[in-house]
């Protein structure tokens, strides 16, 4: 089986400014080995640039940090079956369910708190079933996790406002979604991979980083200094990454995830289809295995 030849991390933002975007969109690329850090690109040139590479290279993955899609229930209230159709949904409709007077208030967050609807016992329903894998994964076994949800505090994509919140960055990244897709990448798990065909993922940072107060620049130049000690890989990193990831959190988390999937390659073209029917319409979020 071929592996990818070039893999890539992309730390992203929903800023709405242009200067926020080039500031926080922060690319990080494993090719044959050798990795470079960089930002400076807007979400529209982050597509431009991957349609451009992948036609260089077309054994490209990439990976981007927001969800793909919302959850199932919400697909068939909007009468989609499928995420491209869904795509087109959020380009229609997305900018406006941002806004601060939008009547649905399932979108919430500053200034609107959570509705009753996501609250208490309903909690759930605010969550796609690999929002709350990835919250529990690492702790909690499978058979006990429909449990535990109420004791956690995951992030929804409904949520467009206040800590923590992934809403506002999913819904402007699904355009990209649907551009790359329309330029012919393989989206996963909407569509199976194809070896030589670029694919995209979707990721989540903190379970390729693991533990750590990665907010705080001392926190992490010693998770780097720890990674360069235990791993070749990291020790060859160059200083300029190396200097990018320490300065700041959107570089570390894309540099950090890049390495866990660069480290990984060899499994993107055999990645499985969804072990539950439900996954091929709210998506699933690649992760490595528990013990890195």
């Amino acid at each position: 089986m071929p592996q990818p030849t070039t893999i890539i991390a992309i730390d992203w933002s929903g800023r709405i400014d242009t200067a926020g975007q080039r500031r926080h969109i922060v690319a990080a690329t494993w090719h044959n080995g050798k990795v470079r850090v960089e930002n400076g690109r807007t979400r529209e040139e982050i597509a431009d640039w991957l349609i451009a590479l992948a036609k260089q290279d077309p054994a490209l993955v990439v990976g981007f940090d927001f969800c793909f899609i919302f959850t199932a229930w919400f697909l068939r209230e909007r009468g989609v079956t499928n995420a491209p159709a869904f795509w087109q949904t959020v380009a229609e409709h997305g900018e406006r369910w941002l806004s601060r007077d939008n009547e649905d208030r399932r979108f919430w967050g500053k200034p609107h708190k959570r509705p009753a609807e996501f609250s208490g016992a309903q909690l759930h329903r605010m969550l796609r079933a690999t929002d709350i894998d990835c919250k529990l994964a690492a702790h909690i076994p499978e058979e006990e996790r429909a449990l535990r949800v109420k004791g956690i505090t995951p992030k929804s994509v409904f949520q467009i406002g206040g800590s923590g919140s992934v809403g506002t960055a999913s819904l402007r990244g699904m355009a990209i979604l649907q551009r790359l897709h329309q330029a012919g990448f393989r989206i996963w798990p909407f569509d199976k991979p194809v070896p030589g065909q670029p694919l995209v993922v979707e990721m989540y940072t903190r379970l390729n980083t693991g533990p750590v107060h990665k907010s705080n620049a001392t926190a992490r130049a010693a998770y780097l200094l720890r990674k360069r000690k235990e791993d070749p890989a990291y020790a060859a990193l160059n200083q300029a990454a190396l200097k990018q990831a320490r300065a700041g959190e959107d570089a570390f988390d894309a540099l950090i995830s890049c390495m866990v999937m660069a480290q990984y390659r060899d499994t993107f073209y055999t990645l499985p289809q969804p072990r539950d029917p439900s996954y091929t319409l709210e998506g699933w979020t690649w992760a490595p295995p528990i013990s890195t």
